[in-house]
């Protein structure tokens, strides 16, 4: 089994110092986690005995674990990647980051990055890290980038506000952040997740014009075709942390979206039955045997038009954050094509949801 020091040139040094097969096609899986505790919701967490047997099949399965914003980097310039390229994140800072995560991977010279909404750590709550242990934590492989300064609803406008408005209000709120974690840190690497993973095109063209790569929540691997706006990442809590689960993730590939429709998934209250389009390129799958699911549904109502997938669910959206899931079987490497979309579904009055 290789052993690898990576550190915030890791990626250089990776690639200098040689003995992993590299993809000309470049593709990074992602992988989400929030707590790793007992007695944290079980929504989003794993206990540390599960996150123990990930970090076990991924060294047995020698999995390259690579800096985020390096391997990112990589992609955007369609550079090659290590066959098994992962990156490792973790949202909202945690105590258990400190406790639980961070001497595991420290151990194996892990680097992993840490998404932080700094005015929950300026409130002195326990069960956030304190910066001091995120300083400490930040010389060993540890980054820490931009959760916005308050985990705001991003998508909800306040009585009142025009458009100006509200996109002025989550500017500031998105640099107030930045500049907080550069203060106490001393850097911040330009890197954004959506609270909630909740966005829409104009929070889009804010993150990529203040010059940031976004995440949303919505399953799937990174290639060079990925919307670098909202990179999909693949969430490990409940059910989808399963050692079952993780390997068939830990081995799927990006389908060649060339676009979709609609591009604002914010839906509104009577808008039971959305659909999705998918206009795909040509990649080693057949269109038979692609199937998407809907959350809580089982597989959706599917049509091709042309070289377009369309795509609707059989029952009525819920309100809130409901996903369409696509894959089929990859005929050339195995494992899966995946892709995952979300919708954001205000209530039949037009209000949000309740979180």
């Amino acid at each position: 089994m290789k052993t690898l020091l990576l550190s915030r040139a890791g990626l250089a040094v990776l690639l200098l110092l040689g003995g992993f097969p590299l993809h000309a096609a470049a593709r990074l899986i992602i992988l989400q986690y929030h707590h790793v505790d007992h007695g944290t919701p079980a929504s989003t967490s794993i206990t540390p005995e599960l996150f123990d047997r990930h970090i076990e099949y991924l060294r047995e399965n020698q999995y390259v674990i690579l800096p985020l914003e390096d391997a990112v980097g990589a992609i955007r310039k369609n550079q090659p990647l290590p066959d098994k390229a992962v990156a490792i994140t973790i949202d909202d800072a945690y105590r258990s980051v400190y406790t639980q995560v961070y001497p595991r991977l420290k151990a194996l010279l892990w680097p992993f990055t840490v998404f932080v909404n700094p005015a929950a750590h300026d409130s002195g709550k326990g069960h956030y890290l304190t910066w001091d242990q995120m300083r400490e934590m930040s010389r060993h492989n540890v980054s820490f980038a931009n959760h916005t300064h308050t985990h705001l609803h991003m998508l909800r406008m306040k009585p009142g506000e025009t458009e100006a408005s509200w996109l002025h209000r989550v500017r500031q709120d998105i640099e107030t952040a930045q500049q907080r974690i550069t203060e106490e840190l001393g850097h911040a690497p330009a890197l954004f997740v959506y609270p909630y993973g909740e966005h829409n095109p104009a929070l889009r063209k804010l993150v990529t014009e203040l010059g940031y790569v976004g995440f949303g929540q919505q399953s799937g691997p990174v290639g060079p075709g990925s919307d670098f706006a909202a990179l999909p990442r693949f969430p490990m809590a409940a059910g989808f942390a399963s050692m079952a689960r993780l390997p068939e993730k830990l081995n799927t590939w990006p389908f060649p979206v060339i676009s979709l429709t609609p591009e604002n998934a914010v839906l509104e209250g009577d808008s039971d039955f959305p659909e999705l389009r998918l206009t795909l390129g040509d990649a080693e799958y057949r269109r038979d045997a692609v199937t998407c699911y809907i959350s809580g549904q089982g597989r959706g109502v599917q049509m091709w038009q042309e070289s377009t997938l369309v795509v609707k669910p059989v029952h009525a959206l819920s309100a809130g954050r409901s996903r369409y899931n696509c894959t089929a079987p990859n005929l050339k490497n195995g494992g899966y094509y995946w892709y995952s979309h979300t919708w954001f579904k205000k209530q039949a009055d037009g209000s949000w949801y309740a979180e």
